[in-house]
């Protein structure tokens, strides 16, 4: 009867959680369409934006998105993995535009191949890319605050 017990337990606290994932996983679907949106927008009405946010919000935006797309792939996995693992992704691109072969730009001369993978390096894209990433994670950080999900800022460990 005990193990009948935990059994029954287990698969519901397993059932509750695989409901969490999936709403947390639609939570950041949403967030990965809306910087989408943004990211787009910032370059589609670039003209009417003022100068700086024409200039450095389109890159900032991209990088949250990948922030935010890695977040939603990993969501029981800490947010510091999503943070590291969107920063090396986001600086992996920016370098490989350092890599000129007619074939890849080919690829990049395509529109969905130069807002993914960029046309040319640039040092200031990777402090945009950082600066992106980072407003992400204290945003995430702050909305599991007001979702009840306590976290220490400092290593992501649930507090007891």
């Amino acid at each position: 009867m005990i193990k009948l017990r935990k059994s029954s337990n287990w698969e519901i606290n397993r059932e509750i959680k695989g409901k969490f994932h999936w709403k947390t996983r639609a939570a950041y679907l949403v967030a990965v369409l809306v910087m989408i949106l943004l990211g787009l927008g910032s370059r589609a009405f670039s003209t009417r934006l003022p100068a700086f946010v024409a200039n450095h919000f389109g890159d900032a935006l991209w990088a949250c998105m990948i922030y935010f797309g890695l977040r939603m792939l990993w969501v029981n996995r800490q947010l510091s993995v999503a943070l590291w693992g969107s920063v090396l992704f986001c600086f992996a691109i920016e370098f490989s535009q350092m890599y000129q072969a007619p074939w890849i730009n080919h690829i990049r001369a395509t529109t969905l191949g130069g807002l993914v993978l960029g046309k040319g390096f640039l040092t200031v894209d990777l402090i945009r890319y950082t600066v992106g990433i980072v407003v992400s994670w204290v945003l995430d950080q702050g909305c599991q605050r007001l979702v009840g999900i306590n976290r220490r800022m400092d290593d992501d460990k649930p507090l007891k």
